[in-house]
């Protein structure tokens, strides 16, 4: 572990922070204007029939102020340096964030704009995260190629130091990871602070897995997003003044596999994304259940409903996926130091 400069934390995460919650008064109003309010599904839980209305697509809120965080703090990286001008481990995050999210916009643009109330046809979706991630395997085959002469594909054993190559059989790992980081993220966002807060440990894992390893962009960019989302929280927490949207929460999943590929942790995502992961989960379980046996196993899907609909208010499920989000994330940076 290199010596790592404390403010390359707390500078970006203030600064972060700091615009986030400035965006907010701005952007959340003109959203209201352009009546881009949130429609609630009426079979599910009825006491968010009063949410309808709700400005969304807040994730724009989030996608700039770390846009405008990251690139400043980068560059400032950059000097009196030997590297390169062009970060390729900077350009690999914000592609695989910004093209995710510009994804999610246009799904969230389908839905209030356009008035269809589905977005994206699932079909549609999937082909946009498939460009998306073969992109970025092409980025990643070149930035490795340059480094090493080789384009290496490796995994690593978490908790041992045992790499495993896979040659082209990473790629479908990449979008395995991509795809499902994506969508897992995005089934999580269903309650006012839930997302937000769970995806605040994942980030902030990979933060103390970019200080481990000594690498700056990683740093800088995870801690960049906690800042973020720290403040899309003043206006997130219950009960929520706005939504991210699908903007925000497909950004913030792809920005989270993105950082596993770049740190080399990628068995180690389901257990940092744990809670997305059991989200994910509940929702293949509900479906195969009812298609197969006609039953539920959960009184609602995804999981977090569940809680809802068993009794739990709002704030308590939210605070307990909180909970087991910092858990996991610090179980998977633990493991990270046993390597």
């Amino acid at each position: 572990m290199d010596n790592i400069d404390i403010r390359l934390i707390l500078v970006p995460l203030a600064v972060a922070f700091g615009i986030s919650v400035l965006l907010g008064p701005i952007i959340i109003p003109m959203l209201r204007r352009l009546k881009f309010g949130q429609s609630i599904r009426e079979e599910g839980p009825q006491n968010h029939l009063k949410k309808a209305g709700t400005p969304t697509m807040g994730g724009v809120i989030i996608l700039t102020a770390l846009v405008l965080t990251t690139l400043p703090f980068i560059s400032l990286t950059l000097l009196d340096s030997h590297r390169p001008s062009m970060n390729p481990d900077l350009f690999f995050l914000l592609f695989a964030t910004l093209g995710y999210g510009i994804l999610g916009f246009l799904d969230d643009y389908i839905k209030v704009v356009m008035k269809r109330s589905l977005g994206l046809t699932a079909n549609q979706k999937l082909l946009g995260q498939l460009f998306i991630g073969l992109v970025l395997f092409w980025v990643l085959l070149k930035v490795r190629a340059l480094n090493s002469g080789i384009a290496i594909f490796s995994v690593s054993i978490p908790g041992t130091d045992i790499n495993i190559e896979l040659v082209w059989m990473y790629l479908p790992l990449l979008l395995l990871m991509l795809i499902g980081s994506s969508n897992a993220v995005n089934l999580t966002d269903g309650l006012d602070g839930l997302l937000a807060g769970t995806a605040t440990c994942a980030y902030g894992a990979y933060a103390v897995i970019g200080v481990l390893q000594g690498n700056q962009t990683v740093i800088i960019f995870s801690i960049a997003v906690v800042g973020t989302l720290l403040g899309f929280l003043v206006f997130n927490a219950h009960p929520a003044k706005v939504f991210m949207g699908d903007t925000g929460s497909l950004a913030l999943g792809g920005g989270i596999a993105a950082l596993a590929i770049i740190t080399r942790t990628e068995l180690l995502l389901p257990i940092i994304g744990g809670v997305f992961v059991m989200e994910a989960l509940s929702v293949m379980i509900q479906v195969t259940s009812f298609k197969t046996r006609g039953k539920r196993v959960f009184r609602m899907s995804p999981l977090h409903h569940h809680f809802e609909l068993v009794g739990w208010s709002e704030w308590r499920v939210v605070t307990t996926f909180w909970f087991a989000g910092f858990l996991l994330a610090a179980l998977g940076v633990y493991i990270v130091t046993l390597s």
